[in-house]
């Protein structure tokens, strides 16, 4: 089945019907070049890699996706978005990917979340990585988001009544709140813009309450048993989770490294795209180095 879905200039072409509903995905770079896999957050999609997804495709074969319940995938009443269920479809899609595409053993570069959904699906459903980067990942022990991701994951029936024009005004007052240098207006509206009307704005709410600390503890008590290379990225301006947990969650990982980018808020693929693709992209240039 393809079709195609387009938020601004991203266009994910192919779906996958996982046990959470239909996934779109989309794969640049070549067949056969090494794979690589772009795993967003909350509250993104795979928009907000666009622009290192295509630094890096001339190299790789990049596999982006947004996940049930984000960005071009299917919202409904009653979806399982929780990250128990993401890591359940990533290993689920992963092995649609093998089946479809031949892909084995990917790097995987992992913004917010989608860092817990990635070390989720290695450590409890043995999903087989050749590397792994995690970027500001904002639920890796109890940090669970800014203090207004709280608030509405504590009240999501409160909040789910608000009127069309000011959940507008708080989704985009709270998705500015991820970035330091601020987002240009077309960005910022491709952000938003998922979350609006009649299906995006109840999913907005439904991810939020849906997450809680038990999918969290679930992973934390195997991070030392990671034992891929790991390379931990954080934004210098982190306003949602600081820096410090990045050097928390390097030292829980053996072997991980820490890299801190520079002038670059929560949403460091939006305010620091070249800096944070050098340090991926050398990273990922070590596996061809060292055979790992």
């Amino acid at each position: 089945m393809t079709q195609t879905r387009t938020t601004g200039n991203w266009h994910l072409d192919r779906t996958f019907d996982s046990s959470s509903g239909t996934v779109r995905w989309a794969a640049l770079g070549e067949p056969g070049l090494p794979p690589v896999v772009l795993m967003h957050g909350t509250p993104w999609s795979s928009y907000t890699w666009r622009a290192v997804a295509r630094a890096l495709a001339p190299r790789h074969r990049v596999y982006v996706w947004d996940m049930p319940g984000y960005g071009s995938s299917a919202k409904f009443e009653g979806q399982d978005v929780s990250l128990g269920a993401q890591a359940r479809v990533f290993t689920e899609l992963l092995e649609h990917w093998r089946a479809e595409e031949g892909l084995e053993r990917p790097a995987v570069l992992a913004h917010d979340f989608g860092g817990t959904v990635a070390a989720r699906a290695h450590l409890l459903h043995g999903a087989a990585y050749e590397r792994l980067a995690l970027v500001d990942v904002v639920v890796a022990f109890d940090s669970w988001g800014s203090p207004t991701y709280k608030l509405m994951g504590a009240h999501p029936e409160i909040f789910g009544q608000l009127p069309p024009a000011l959940h507008e005004a708080l989704v985009r007052e709270y998705i500015a709140s991820a970035s330091f240098p601020g987002l240009r207006g077309d960005v910022h509206d491709a952000l938003v813009e998922p979350w609006l009307g009649a299906d995006g704005a109840p999913a907005f709410f439904r991810q939020i309450a849906q997450n809680d600390h038990r999918w969290t503890e679930e992973a934390e008590h195997h991070y030392g048993e990671i034992d891929i290379p790991v390379l931990v990225c954080w934004g210098t301006e982190d306003q949602w989770i600081p820096a410090a947990n990045g050097r928390k969650l390097a030292d829980r990982i053996p072997g991980a490294r820490l890299r801190l980018i520079e002038r670059a808020g929560h949403l460091v693929p939006e305010d620091a795209p070249a800096e944070l693709t050098a340090a991926l992209d050398g990273f990922l240039r070590e596996a061809s180095i060292t055979g790992r």
